[in-house]
Protein backbone atom coordinates (compact mmCIF):
# COMPACT_ATOMS: atom_id res chain seq x y z
CA UNK A 1 0.00 0.00 0.00
CA UNK A 2 1.07 3.71 -0.90
CA UNK A 3 0.53 7.05 -0.13
CA UNK A 4 -0.09 9.08 -3.18
CA UNK A 5 -0.57 12.68 -1.28
CA UNK A 6 -2.66 14.56 1.00
CA UNK A 7 -5.89 16.49 0.70
CA UNK A 8 -6.72 19.36 3.04
CA UNK A 9 -10.11 18.51 4.75
CA UNK A 10 -12.22 15.02 5.19
CA UNK A 11 -14.54 15.90 2.40
CA UNK A 12 -12.43 16.32 0.05
CA UNK A 13 -10.67 13.36 0.82
CA UNK A 14 -13.55 11.24 0.67
CA UNK A 15 -14.52 13.16 -3.00
CA UNK A 16 -11.44 11.92 -3.86
CA UNK A 17 -11.18 8.20 -2.04
CA UNK A 18 -15.30 7.93 -3.72
CA UNK A 19 -13.85 8.82 -7.20
CA UNK A 20 -11.07 6.16 -7.51
CA UNK A 21 -13.03 3.86 -6.27
CA UNK A 22 -15.72 4.25 -8.94
CA UNK A 23 -13.07 3.77 -11.42
CA UNK A 24 -11.39 0.67 -10.10
CA UNK A 25 -8.77 1.86 -7.76
CA UNK A 26 -8.91 0.36 -4.08
CA UNK A 27 -7.64 2.87 -1.45
CA UNK A 28 -8.04 4.40 2.13
CA UNK A 29 -7.85 7.98 3.35
CA UNK A 30 -6.59 8.90 6.66
CA UNK A 31 -6.61 11.69 8.92
CA UNK A 32 -3.24 13.33 9.80
CA UNK A 33 -2.14 16.16 11.50
CA UNK A 34 -4.08 19.46 11.49
CA UNK A 35 -6.75 18.99 8.65
CA UNK A 36 -5.01 16.89 6.31
CA UNK A 37 -5.70 13.18 5.18
CA UNK A 38 -3.92 11.24 3.82
CA UNK A 39 -4.71 9.04 0.21
CA UNK A 40 -3.52 5.46 0.22
CA UNK A 41 -3.53 2.94 -2.85
CA UNK A 42 -3.87 -0.41 -2.28
CA UNK A 43 -2.20 -1.97 -5.42
CA UNK A 44 1.25 -0.90 -6.88
CA UNK A 45 -0.29 -1.07 -10.59
CA UNK A 46 -2.61 2.17 -9.65
CA UNK A 47 -0.34 4.31 -8.68
CA UNK A 48 0.84 6.53 -11.58
CA UNK A 49 -3.00 6.77 -12.67
CA UNK A 50 -4.26 7.55 -9.25
CA UNK A 51 -1.64 10.22 -9.35
CA UNK A 52 -2.74 11.85 -12.39
CA UNK A 53 -6.60 12.24 -10.98
CA UNK A 54 -5.10 13.47 -8.05
CA UNK A 55 -3.70 15.84 -9.77
CA UNK A 56 -6.72 17.11 -11.56
CA UNK A 57 -8.61 16.78 -8.62
CA UNK A 58 -6.35 19.55 -7.24
CA UNK A 59 -6.50 22.10 -10.20
CA UNK A 60 -10.81 21.45 -10.20
CA UNK A 61 -11.84 19.69 -7.05
CA UNK A 62 -15.55 20.46 -8.08
CA UNK A 63 -15.33 19.32 -11.74
CA UNK A 64 -18.46 17.30 -12.66
CA UNK A 65 -17.43 14.10 -12.44
CA UNK A 66 -15.68 15.05 -9.13
CA UNK A 67 -18.80 15.79 -7.64
CA UNK A 68 -20.87 13.17 -9.08
CA UNK A 69 -18.49 10.78 -7.60
CA UNK A 70 -19.93 10.15 -4.13
CA UNK A 71 -23.24 8.68 -5.37
CA UNK A 72 -21.65 6.40 -8.19
CA UNK A 73 -19.44 4.95 -5.47
CA UNK A 74 -22.29 4.09 -2.77
CA UNK A 75 -24.07 2.45 -6.07
CA UNK A 76 -20.73 0.55 -6.69
CA UNK A 77 -20.76 -0.72 -2.96
CA UNK A 78 -24.23 -1.33 -2.88
CA UNK A 79 -23.65 -3.92 -5.86
CA UNK A 80 -20.70 -5.58 -4.63
CA UNK A 81 -22.17 -5.98 -0.89
CA UNK A 82 -25.31 -7.97 -2.99
CA UNK A 83 -22.41 -9.74 -4.81
CA UNK A 84 -20.55 -10.84 -1.54
CA UNK A 85 -23.81 -11.95 0.47
CA UNK A 86 -24.77 -14.03 -2.60
CA UNK A 87 -21.20 -15.52 -2.32
CA UNK A 88 -21.75 -16.00 0.97
CA UNK A 89 -25.13 -18.05 0.34
CA UNK A 90 -23.54 -20.22 -2.32
CA UNK A 91 -19.99 -21.26 -0.58
CA UNK A 92 -22.25 -22.45 2.79
CA UNK A 93 -23.66 -25.56 0.41
CA UNK A 94 -21.33 -28.54 0.63
CA UNK A 95 -21.69 -28.94 -3.42
CA UNK A 96 -20.31 -25.75 -3.62
CA UNK A 97 -16.67 -25.84 -1.66
CA UNK A 98 -14.77 -26.16 -5.02
CA UNK A 99 -16.89 -23.29 -6.46
CA UNK A 100 -14.45 -20.42 -7.83
CA UNK A 101 -13.38 -18.55 -4.84
CA UNK A 102 -12.51 -15.23 -6.37
CA UNK A 103 -14.30 -13.39 -9.12
CA UNK A 104 -10.75 -12.45 -10.54
CA UNK A 105 -10.97 -15.31 -13.63
CA UNK A 106 -7.43 -16.43 -14.44
CA UNK A 107 -4.51 -14.40 -13.88
CA UNK A 108 -1.91 -14.40 -16.46
CA UNK A 109 0.91 -15.88 -14.14
CA UNK A 110 -1.80 -18.37 -12.72
CA UNK A 111 -2.83 -19.65 -16.35
CA UNK A 112 0.39 -20.08 -17.12
CA UNK A 113 1.69 -22.02 -14.00
CA UNK A 114 -1.65 -24.78 -14.87
CA UNK A 115 -0.91 -24.54 -18.49
CA UNK A 116 2.94 -25.87 -17.86
CA UNK A 117 1.71 -28.26 -15.15
CA UNK A 118 -0.54 -30.04 -17.44
CA UNK A 119 1.94 -30.11 -19.78
CA UNK A 120 4.16 -31.66 -17.99
CA UNK A 121 1.65 -34.11 -16.46
CA UNK A 122 1.23 -34.99 -20.19
CA UNK A 123 4.20 -35.61 -20.72
CA UNK A 124 4.61 -37.81 -17.90
CA UNK A 125 2.43 -40.35 -19.46
CA UNK A 126 -0.31 -38.70 -16.73
CA UNK A 127 2.36 -39.85 -14.05
CA UNK A 128 2.55 -43.20 -15.34
CA UNK A 129 6.00 -42.60 -16.90
CA UNK A 130 8.30 -40.18 -15.31
CA UNK A 131 11.29 -40.99 -16.97
CA UNK A 132 10.48 -37.98 -19.35
CA UNK A 133 10.42 -35.56 -16.83
CA UNK A 134 13.22 -36.87 -14.68
CA UNK A 135 15.11 -34.06 -15.18
CA UNK A 136 12.37 -31.71 -13.00
CA UNK A 137 13.04 -33.76 -9.63
CA UNK A 138 15.33 -32.23 -7.00
CA UNK A 139 17.64 -34.30 -7.57
CA UNK A 140 18.14 -38.03 -8.46
CA UNK A 141 19.97 -38.59 -5.80
CA UNK A 142 19.18 -39.29 -2.01
CA UNK A 143 21.41 -39.43 1.12
CA UNK A 144 21.28 -41.42 4.11
CA UNK A 145 21.64 -40.76 7.45
CA UNK A 146 18.74 -38.38 8.30
CA UNK A 147 17.76 -34.75 7.71
CA UNK A 148 20.98 -33.20 8.61
CA UNK A 149 23.10 -35.49 6.03
CA UNK A 150 20.70 -34.58 3.65
CA UNK A 151 21.18 -30.69 3.86
CA UNK A 152 24.69 -30.59 4.41
CA UNK A 153 25.79 -33.08 1.68
CA UNK A 154 22.66 -33.74 -0.70
CA UNK A 155 20.73 -32.23 -3.79
CA UNK A 156 24.54 -32.43 -6.06
CA UNK A 157 23.01 -31.12 -8.80
CA UNK A 158 21.89 -28.07 -7.68
CA UNK A 159 25.34 -27.40 -5.82
CA UNK A 160 26.50 -27.91 -9.60
CA UNK A 161 24.49 -25.09 -10.82
CA UNK A 162 21.39 -27.22 -11.72
CA UNK A 163 18.92 -24.51 -9.49
CA UNK A 164 15.76 -25.05 -11.46
CA UNK A 165 15.06 -28.21 -9.50
CA UNK A 166 14.57 -26.24 -6.72
CA UNK A 167 11.54 -25.13 -8.29
CA UNK A 168 10.42 -27.49 -11.01
CA UNK A 169 9.19 -30.58 -8.45
CA UNK A 170 5.89 -27.87 -7.87
CA UNK A 171 4.68 -28.87 -12.04
CA UNK A 172 5.12 -32.79 -11.36
CA UNK A 173 1.42 -34.51 -10.67
CA UNK A 174 0.99 -38.37 -10.14
CA UNK A 175 -2.48 -38.71 -11.28
CA UNK A 176 -5.53 -37.20 -12.32
CA UNK A 177 -6.76 -36.27 -8.78
CA UNK A 178 -3.62 -34.88 -7.65
CA UNK A 179 -3.38 -32.52 -10.22
CA UNK A 180 -6.65 -31.70 -10.43
CA UNK A 181 -6.92 -30.69 -6.68
CA UNK A 182 -3.91 -28.89 -6.34
CA UNK A 183 -4.62 -27.19 -9.96
CA UNK A 184 -8.49 -26.03 -8.54
CA UNK A 185 -6.77 -24.18 -5.28
CA UNK A 186 -4.22 -22.62 -7.97
CA UNK A 187 -6.43 -21.35 -9.82
CA UNK A 188 -8.88 -19.51 -7.15
CA UNK A 189 -6.03 -18.67 -4.82
CA UNK A 190 -3.35 -17.72 -7.15
CA UNK A 191 -5.91 -15.43 -9.38
CA UNK A 192 -7.27 -13.31 -6.05
CA UNK A 193 -3.36 -12.79 -5.20
CA UNK A 194 -2.51 -11.75 -9.12
CA UNK A 195 -6.01 -9.99 -9.45
CA UNK A 196 -4.93 -7.99 -6.03
CA UNK A 197 -1.56 -7.46 -5.71
CA UNK A 198 0.12 -8.21 -9.20
CA UNK A 199 1.72 -10.58 -11.18
CA UNK A 200 4.90 -9.20 -9.70
CA UNK A 201 4.54 -9.52 -6.78
CA UNK A 202 2.44 -13.05 -7.10
CA UNK A 203 5.50 -14.64 -9.11
CA UNK A 204 7.42 -13.96 -6.13
CA UNK A 205 5.54 -15.64 -3.49
CA UNK A 206 4.86 -18.75 -5.84
CA UNK A 207 9.11 -18.47 -6.68
CA UNK A 208 9.69 -18.46 -2.76
CA UNK A 209 7.14 -20.61 -1.65
CA UNK A 210 8.15 -23.33 -4.12
CA UNK A 211 11.60 -23.24 -3.36
CA UNK A 212 11.27 -23.52 0.71
CA UNK A 213 8.47 -26.08 0.37
CA UNK A 214 10.77 -28.07 -2.08
CA UNK A 215 13.46 -27.94 0.21
CA UNK A 216 11.70 -29.15 3.23
CA UNK A 217 10.13 -31.91 1.66
CA UNK A 218 13.70 -33.27 0.65
CA UNK A 219 14.60 -32.42 4.16
CA UNK A 220 12.26 -34.68 5.90
CA UNK A 221 11.67 -37.33 3.10
CA UNK A 222 14.16 -37.20 0.36
CA UNK A 223 13.81 -36.63 -3.65
CA UNK A 224 11.26 -38.61 -4.31
CA UNK A 225 8.17 -36.05 -4.24
CA UNK A 226 6.24 -34.27 -6.67
CA UNK A 227 3.18 -31.64 -6.83
CA UNK A 228 2.26 -28.32 -6.29
CA UNK A 229 0.78 -28.78 -2.92
CA UNK A 230 3.57 -27.27 -1.00
CA UNK A 231 3.10 -24.11 -3.22
CA UNK A 232 -1.05 -24.41 -2.48
CA UNK A 233 -0.89 -24.47 1.06
CA UNK A 234 1.73 -21.60 1.15
CA UNK A 235 -1.20 -19.21 -0.60
CA UNK A 236 -3.69 -20.55 1.55
CA UNK A 237 -1.83 -19.47 4.34
CA UNK A 238 -0.75 -15.95 3.15
CA UNK A 239 -4.39 -15.23 2.19
CA UNK A 240 -5.67 -16.54 5.15
CA UNK A 241 -3.77 -13.84 7.15
CA UNK A 242 -3.98 -11.17 4.97
CA UNK A 243 -8.02 -11.58 5.27
CA UNK A 244 -7.23 -11.95 9.18
CA UNK A 245 -5.44 -8.58 9.83
CA UNK A 246 -5.40 -6.46 6.54
CA UNK A 247 -8.78 -6.61 5.36
CA UNK A 248 -8.35 -3.99 3.16
CA UNK A 249 -6.04 -5.93 1.18
CA UNK A 250 -9.06 -7.67 -0.69
CA UNK A 251 -7.96 -11.24 0.55
CA UNK A 252 -10.04 -13.36 1.94
CA UNK A 253 -10.89 -17.36 2.53
CA UNK A 254 -13.94 -18.61 3.52
CA UNK A 255 -13.51 -20.42 6.91
CA UNK A 256 -14.91 -23.18 5.57
CA UNK A 257 -12.32 -23.91 3.18
CA UNK A 258 -9.61 -23.10 5.83
CA UNK A 259 -11.49 -25.89 7.92
CA UNK A 260 -10.91 -28.17 4.90
CA UNK A 261 -7.64 -27.09 4.49
CA UNK A 262 -6.16 -27.92 7.91
CA UNK A 263 -8.23 -31.08 8.10
CA UNK A 264 -6.61 -32.14 5.11
CA UNK A 265 -2.78 -31.21 6.43
CA UNK A 266 -3.59 -32.99 9.76
CA UNK A 267 -4.71 -36.25 7.45
CA UNK A 268 -1.60 -36.25 5.92
CA UNK A 269 0.74 -37.35 8.88
CA UNK A 270 -1.73 -40.58 9.75
CA UNK A 271 -0.14 -42.59 7.25
CA UNK A 272 -3.76 -42.81 5.63
CA UNK A 273 -2.08 -40.99 2.71
CA UNK A 274 1.32 -40.74 1.29
CA UNK A 275 1.57 -36.80 1.21
CA UNK A 276 4.52 -34.56 1.23
CA UNK A 277 4.10 -33.24 4.66
CA UNK A 278 7.82 -31.84 4.19
CA UNK A 279 5.89 -29.38 1.81
CA UNK A 280 2.51 -28.79 3.35
CA UNK A 281 4.21 -27.62 6.37
CA UNK A 282 7.19 -25.97 4.81
CA UNK A 283 4.84 -23.80 2.42
CA UNK A 284 2.17 -23.45 4.85
CA UNK A 285 4.35 -21.76 7.68
CA UNK A 286 6.15 -19.71 5.19
CA UNK A 287 2.77 -18.40 3.79
CA UNK A 288 1.21 -17.94 7.48
CA UNK A 289 4.27 -16.16 8.52
CA UNK A 290 4.24 -13.56 5.33
CA UNK A 291 1.03 -13.08 4.82
CA UNK A 292 0.67 -11.94 9.07
CA UNK A 293 3.95 -9.97 8.43
CA UNK A 294 2.52 -8.30 4.72
CA UNK A 295 -0.25 -7.18 6.95
CA UNK A 296 1.35 -5.36 9.88
CA UNK A 297 0.66 -1.78 9.54
CA UNK A 298 4.25 -0.66 9.46
CA UNK A 299 4.58 -3.27 6.43
CA UNK A 300 1.50 -1.59 4.79
CA UNK A 301 2.74 1.73 5.04
CA UNK A 302 6.12 1.25 2.64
Amino acid sequence: MRMIGHLNGEQAARKMSDFLFTHGIENQIEPEAGTEWAIWILADEDLERAKGWLGKFRENPEAAHFVTAARDAQTLRDQRAEANQAFERRVKGPQQLFRPLTQYGFGPLTLGLIVLSVAVFIKSGFGDHMGPVFPLYISEYDVTGGIWSRILHGLPEVRHGQVWRLVTPIFMHGDFLHIFFNMLWLRDLGSMIEGRQGTGRFAVLVLVLAVFSNFCEFALSGPNFLGMSGVVYGLLGYVWMRGKFDPASGLAIHPTTVTMMVIWFFLGFTGFLRMANGAHGGGLVLGVVWGWLASRPWRRGR
